[in-house]
Parts: structure tokens; C-alpha cells; sequence
């Protein structure tokens, strides 16, 4: 059921981009895989009906959230009333800082925090997604970053760095799992994570866009699965990242508080972004209803390729590490070994080996290379080879 396509000169960002020319592009992440068959079957009716004028959200896409993720993953709860729509996870963010700054007067009233007019605080793991640090400075808000730590070749949390920085901030933005890092959080750092928040009268926005991944002996926890009693927080998902139609805009936010709920969706209104393509939506019912195969063979396929480049990595490039990853389809390398910044590691990888990788300073890191794993293995194996071939001739200078 998996097939991979060919993209380039398709107009794609990961493959048409100018600095993607010539290259091998491992980087931006998304798939090379067509969609699902029931997702292009869906959309083939809606294409056969001619017309596409602006659409409502009918209920059968709330239907198809609350049915997967309660079958899937068991959290339960998801309805018509406390979920919103807007085009992507990027711009619930911003809107979800937006709404939160009329509340964060009586936040900091009940943490005994300062009350003044000062900009949200948003507490997050570092290394982050580079679009967490763009919403967070777009709205004005602050970044009160945690550093994640390594131990025994995986990153932890550093609980006394966030227990001590929860005393100030206000919002706690929190990807689960992680990216870049492949972190799956488990139930027991979550409800650690809950506990902090509850006792600091923080409140948390938790983008859950790439929960569908989680290799083998791992498994995703909702974040809303352990807060089932509070109101303090909001969820965004989507069906872009696993079922590969990020290009048709639809997500989701989860918000069980009715008064958030109207102040989030009054953001999205002023930003613009709570009018859907009608593609997306039918694609998305069709991606959660009948999908769930396709995507099985996906995550096989991803771990995959994860283990051939653990084991590329450990017999033919020892000198790059490679962390262990939880899940998502993304790889986190340390190149440390090689004297250079990762931002210069990539610029010459793609010049002179043609392959295109993200470096961490992006990400607020430095030494690591990112590497999107949702390709095919054969363009996998090819980007590894050039990548040993280019790292050989530098250590043979």
C-alpha cells in the first residue's frame, strides 16, 4: 500500500525549493509517499463534484477524531463542543498565545505571580521546533527555554531546571512527542509535567501533531488522557504529519474550557485561519476512518529506516552519534566529532554531496543534524553513502 513518488517538479516545498537543488532532501518534514487510497478516493468525489465554494465542518469530522483517537489511543472526551478547527497547528498556536493573554491577569493572581502588564511567559524544552520560537516572538510573548538533558545516550527532563522556571512563567508549550529530539513522553513524565502546571497555576498547550509515531516499546499518551478533570490546557492535532496532506490545511484544537473555547476561536476569526479547504476536510475523515492500515505500514517502514541508519551510522560513521529516538519520523545525529557547526556541516553537505539536511541551530542547539526519515530506502541509503563519502574526505584533509 505504501508507494513512494517521485516529487521533484512538483512545486514542493521539500524538493522544489532553490536550496534544494540537485539535492537529496532529507530535511523539512514531510513524506515521499502518496496518500493514503480512501484519502485520494475522497477527495476524488469532492473533485467530482465541481464545486468549491467555501465549506462548514459537518459532523462527521468531529465523529472521525473523537472515533480515532478514543479506538486508537484511548482518549476519550472529543465532541462537537470543546473542539475547534483551524488551517495548521502553527496558527492555533499563535491564536491559542492570543486568546491566553486575556486570562493570564487571573493565572498570575492564583500562582502569586506578579500581575503587572508583562508578556505571557511560555516555558519550553529546548532543543525546540523553529516555529515555536517564531509564534512565541510574532505574539509577543517570551521564551523561558529548559534545556532537555542527555543521559545514557537519551534526553531527559531536567525537573529541577522546570520546577524552578515554572514559578514565572505562564504557559508551558509542550510537544508530545517530541521533535527534534524523538522523545515520546511517558504517562509518568506527563503527569509529573500536570503536577508542576497545577501547582503554578500554568496552563498548558500541548501540540500533539506527531503522535502517530512511536516506535516499537514505546507508545503516546494524550496529554488530555491524564488531566481528564481539569480545564487547563488545550490539545492541537492534526492528520497532515501522519497521513501526509499537510499541503490541505485542517487541524484540530482540543479546549475543554467553554470560555477559552469562545476566546480561542474569537483569535482565529481575527487571524483569519477558521476557513477550511474542503479537501482537507474529507481527506481527514477519510485519513482517521479508513486509514489506519496505510499508516500501520508507515510507522513499520520509518523504524526501518531508522535501523538502517543506527547501524550505517555505528559501522561506517562511528564518529557521528546517533541518540535514540522514540518516535516521530525524525533523526537527531550529534556531529560534535567533526569540529563544525552543524549550519556549516549541512551548507557543505549540500554543495558538495548533495544532500539536504536541517542543522540544529534552528532548533536552538548546536552539533546536531536532523534528518527526515519519511523517504524511500533506496533515497535513504543514497543520502548515507554521500554523507560518508563527504565526512571521509573531510577527515582525510
Amino acid at each position: 500500500m505504501l508507494e513512494y513518488v517521485e516529487r521533484k517538479g512538483s512545486d514542493c516545498y521539500k524538493w522544489d525549493s532553490e536550496c534544494a537543488e540537485g539535492c537529496l532532501p532529507l530535511w523539512i518534514a514531510d513524506m515521499d509517499f502518496k496518500a493514503a487510497q480512501p484519502i485520494r478516493d475522497a477527495m476524488q468525489r469532492r473533485l467530482d463534484h465541481g464545486v468549491f465554494g467555501y465549506s462548514i465542518v459537518p459532523q462527521a469530522n468531529y465523529d472521525a477524531v473523537a472515533s480515532w483517537f478514543e479506538r486508537r489511543h484511548g482518549w476519550k472526551g472529543i465532541n462537537r463542543d470543546n473542539l475547534l478547527y483551524t488551517t495548521a497547528v502553527v496558527p492555533a498556536v499563535s491564536a491559542i498565545f492570543a486568546a491566553l493573554e486575556l486570562r493570564m491577569a487571573e493565572y498570575r493572581r492564583k500562582a502569586g505571580k506578579p500581575t503587572e502588564n508583562e508578556p505571557l511567559r511560555v516555558l519550553t524544552f529546548t532543543p525546540a521546533y523553529n516555529c515555536f520560537f517564531s509564534c512565541i516572538e510574532n505574539m509577543g510573548c517570551e521564551l523561558v527555554p529548559s534545556p532537555l538533558v542527555l543521559r545514557n545516550n537519551r534526553f531527559e527532563i531536567n525537573w529541577k531546571d522546570v520546577e524552578e522556571k515554572a514559578k514565572t512563567a505562564d504557559v508551558f508549550l509542550l510537544c508530545n512527542p517530541h521533535n527534534p529530539t524523538g522523545r515520546v513522553w511517558t504517562r509518568e513524565e506527563l503527569e509529573r509535567l500536570a503536577a508542576i502546571m497545577r501547582r503554578e497555576h500554568m496552563f498548558c498547550l500541548s501540540d500533539e501533531i506527531h503522535c502517530e509515531f512511536a516506535f516499537p516499546g514505546h507508545a503516546y499518551t494524550p496529554f488530555a488522557s491524564i488531566v481528564i478533570n481539569d480545564t487547563d490546557f488545550c490539545v492541537c492535532t492534526s492528520a497532515s504529519k501522519a497521513f501526509n496532506i499537510a499541503g490541505l490545511l485542517c487541524a484540530n484544537i482540543y479546549v475543554p474550557n467553554k470560555e477559552l473555547h469562545a476566546q480561542i476561536n474569537h483569535a482565529l476569526e481575527i487571524h483569519e485561519v477558521n476557513g477550511l479547504n474542503p479537501f482537507g476536510l474529507v481527506a481527514q475523515v477519510a485519513a482517521y476512518n479508513e486509514s489506519e492500515a496505510w499508516l500501520d505500514e508507515l510507522n513499520e517502514h520509518v523504524y526501518g529506516n531508522y535501523c538502517y541508519l543506527r547501524d550505517f551510522l555505528h559501522e561506517q560513521l562511528p564518529q557521528l552519534q546517533l541518540h535514540e529516538t522514540e518516535g516521530t519520523y525524525l533523526a537527531w545525529v550529534n556531529i560534535e566529532a567533526l569540529g563544525m557547526s552543524a549550519e556549516t556541516f549541512c551548507r557543505d553537505l549540500a554543495h558538495k554531496g548533495k544532500v539536504l539536511f536541517n542543522p540544529s541551530e534552528m532548533y536552538g542547539a548546536e552539533h546536531y543534524i536532523r534528518i527526515n526519515l519519511a523517504t524511500s530506502r533506496e533515497v535513504l541509503v543514497e543520502a548515507l553513502n554521500r554523507m560518508r563519502d563527504y565526512v571521509n574526505a573531510l577527515t582525510a584533509r
